[in-house]
């Protein structure tokens, strides 16, 4: 296993970073479970480049828990991507992870996520940047390519090693395709048969359990496995992938309350309001934003449960910690496991949470 700068991780399993999920708490939980590096959701380099305190929020992470601690950027701009990272440095920042793959319009019209897989030397200047400026290990996430007819994930490994780049995480479907379809896991052994031992070739999706994640290593003969959707709800698998057991009732209904509780602590600490507001109606205005954007994760958790439609119909109408935490003591403890659920529930809109 091949180290990612002058770490030693303690396994080969890694958590995707995830928009809207891969905060502090969500993160703290994975590295507890097993996962041996948890990237945070993309940061704006712009955000931090003006040192926007909105954007500062999501640099927040457990210095006792997340070691390495990883920081993904995004941004088209070399010199504001280099600024962004040392500010990223003076955080906490260990590894400077650069997103190069997110297909949302918004990220890609700014040159930046897989439009960079447009201009392969650009992404290497971005590394090499980065890397003179913080003296960090940099990693980057790719995908195979922009679209169909242009598969250049070779080209921009050649482009990012040559920079410097001490891991390169690969989803191999084409920024045309989104989430949709099967990962072409062939692109993964490819590139790892490019690269050889130059650096760590991590693979990326449709890693969703544990077989799942043996096939990938032993097909494509990758570094590690990054692991997104599959963890949604269960951040049990990374203990599962080393052994451990599946969660008992209590334990994920003790788990749940622990994330929402600590989401809640999170969220109503990076609300900056613009209204005058008194400290009574903003505290019930952070609940409720905590609330609705917790429900997607209680939709997760519930999958493979039986009664789990029925209780998604029920998240949907909740608004206070009251009610979150009654509604998951009454669900989690009593729902056992359905055998005959549906592998993936695609009322759960799994885009919305992927960057």
């Amino acid at each position: 296993m091949l180290p990612i700068g002058p770490y030693t991780l303690k396994n080969r399993f890694i958590l995707a970073p995830m928009a809207g999920v891969s905060e502090m708490p969500f993160r703290t939980i994975a590295f507890e479970q097993g996962a041996a590096l948890c990237p945070t959701e993309l940061v704006s380099a712009q955000g931090l480049f003006r040192i926007n305190n909105r954007t500062l929020r999501y640099l927040r992470f457990n210095p006792e828990i997340e070691r390495p601690y990883s920081l993904q950027i995004f941004g088209g701009e070399p010199e504001v991507m280099a600024q962004a990272a040392v500010i990223g440095k003076q955080h906490g920042a260990q590894i400077i992870d650069i997103n190069m793959g997110c297909p949302v319009k918004k990220v890609t019209k700014s040159g930046a996520g897989s439009a960079l897989l447009c201009d392969p030397p650009r992404a290497g200047q971005l590394v090499k940047l980065i890397r003179d400026a913080t003296g960090l290990p940099v990693t980057a996430k790719i995908r195979s390519g922009w679209d169909a007819n242009s598969r250049n994930f070779r080209e921009m490994a050649d482009s990012l090693g040559a920079a410097g780049v001490a891991a390169l995480a690969v989803h191999p479907r084409t920024r045309a395709q989104g989430y949709s379809g099967k990962a072409d896991w062939a692109v993964i052994g490819d590139l790892k048969k490019h690269v050889g031992n130059g650096f760590p070739i991590i693979g990326n999706g449709d890693v969703k359990t544990v077989d799942d994640a043996a096939r990938m290593l032993e097909t494509t003969g990758c570094d590690y496995v990054m692991i997104g959707r599959g963890a949604l709800g269960n951040p049990w698998l990374f203990r599962e992938l080393l052994g451990g057991p599946k969660p008992t009732r209590e334990e994920r209904a003790t788990l749940v309350l622990r994330h929402f509780r600590e989401h809640l602590h999170f969220v109503s600490h990076e609300r900056v309001s613009r209204e005058k507001l008194t400290p009574e109606e903003e505290a019930v205005r952070a609940e409720k934003a905590a609330v609705h954007n917790f429900r997607k994760h209680l939709a997760w958790y519930a999958h493979g449960l039986a009664g789990a439609s029925h209780f998604r119909n029920l998240v949907n109408r909740l608004e206070t910690k009251r009610e979150v935490e009654s509604s998951v003591e009454q669900f989690f403890l009593g729902a056992e496991h359905d055998a005959s659920a549906p592998e993936e529930e695609y009322d759960v809109d799994y885009r919305t949470a992927l960057g």
